[in-house]
């Protein structure tokens, strides 16, 4: 199956993708996503999350979203030959993305100011755990360790029992979004600004540092330190989630004090909304036992459907907690194509997640899954000017 040009507002731009697992090639994803030419760079091996996770037959499906709308190729950088086919790449190269321990790409002879010799206009993005300096640069550093060092394990879970990891990659997935917009703050000081190449340095352990909000302001400022509240806040209530009389769940948050009126008031307690306690979301927050009580009580009564639609003809804000399978089928998904149908050359007919977001005039689009190990490297390559004999000694020498 041939890639079909790049279309969308970053065609054009031309990112090499050095990095594994999560964080950096879900950058390059959504960079691909928006029509910038995404070159894969493999060790001949594979990325590992080729092999992680589910798989239909011989194929990773997180391989499948991660490698989507990217053109893979295989080189070995330990390899002085593999290191000197990266700088031929490097020389067409508007972004390199990589994610290996700080002082590997410098062992290599591919540190920045050997890429920017070739490529004085080349933006390099360091997506590692700890970023490139400091006591704790050396570690390994994946986004378990983030969601742990960050706070957010720590304030997550339920009063009395343990800090609680998110089932997925949480930390590696805001940190590749931050590499994507630090990326594009790059290319808009070079190209808009005069500017030049340069190096971004990102630490998973930051980004989501900022998206636990004024915690360490609080703690700054007034000594506080958040602890574990289950799905409740000290900020707030009612918020929670509530199980209805079908034995399905929803959410509902009240977060400022006309909502939590309308709230109340639905479910057949307006004496609270008098109280002079009420009229602030930690006064609500002090009685929030009480509040919950009564906002459960009136949900159990009620299956899912009914309590929604009183709830939210109400005004309040409320929805369904959701698996997978309801995501699927959810109208309003299905109303902003939150999920793209795709022919994949391996798989067939597959579903997957859309692009981020929609642009009306320079729209992006998944125009394909990941592909095949060394899939374009006759393509990439020649590119650059390298023949099929010259590609066959390479192969041989276990370069490529």
């Amino acid at each position: 199956m041939e890639v079909k040009a790049s279309v969308g507002p970053l065609a054009g731009v031309r990112v090499l993708d050095l990095s594994t697992v999560i964080a950096g090639p879900m950058a390059a994803m959504l960079l691909a996503d928006f029509g910038a030419d995404v070159i894969k760079v493999e060790h001949p091996t594979g990325d590992p999350i080729r092999g992680n996770g589910p798989r239909k037959g011989d194929h990773g499906l997180m391989w499948k979203l991660l490698g989507r709308n990217k053109r893979t190729v295989t080189i070995d950088l330990s390899k002085e030959a593999g290191q000197e086919l990266l700088l031929r790449l490097v020389e067409r190269a508007d972004v390199l993305v990589e994610n290996f321990r700080p002082g590997v790409m410098e062992r290599w002879n591919l540190g920045y100011p050997q890429l920017s010799a070739v490529n004085a206009r080349l933006v390099m993005v360091r997506v590692t755990g700890f970023g490139q300096f400091g006591p704790y640069s050396s570690r390994a550093g994946f986004g378990t360790l983030a969601e742990a060092m960050s706070g957010f394990a720590g304030i997550t879970g339920e009063r009395d029992g343990p800090p609680t990891l998110p089932p997925f990659g949480l930390a590696d997935g805001i940190a590749a979004i931050t590499a994507a917009y630090a990326t594009m703050a790059a290319l808009y000081h070079r190209d808009a600004r005069g500017g030049g190449g340069q190096v971004v340095d990102l630490a998973i352990i930051e980004p989501i540092l900022t998206v636990i909000g004024a915690q360490p302001l609080i703690y700054d400022q007034l000594g506080e330190v958040q602890e574990r509240f289950g799905n409740r806040t000290r900020n707030n209530s009612p918020r929670n989630t509530y199980r209805t009389a079908d034995g399905r769940w929803i959410a509902l948050s009240a977060t400022t004090t006309s909502v939590a009126e309308r709230v109340m008031r639905t479910v057949g307690h307006p004496e609270v909304v008098g109280e002079t306690w009420f009229r602030t979301g930690r006064g609500r927050a002090t009685h929030g036992d009480e509040l919950e009580a009564m906002v459960a009580e009136w949900i159990g009564a009620r299956s899912e459907r009914e309590a929604i639609d009183e709830l939210a003809a109400a005004g309040a804000a409320v929805a369904p907690v959701y698996d997978v399978r309801d995501v699927m089928a959810d109208p309003q998904y299905q109303a902003l194509g939150s999920i793209t149908n795709l022919l994949d050359e391996d798989l067939g007919p597959i579903r997957m997640q859309n692009v981020l977001f929609r642009m009306s005039a320079t729209p992006g689009r998944v125009r394909h899954a990941g592909r095949r190990l060394g899939q374009d490297n006759q393509a990439v390559f020649g590119e650059v000017g390298l023949g099929p004999e010259h590609l066959a000694e390479l192969k041989e020498q276990g370069v490529i």
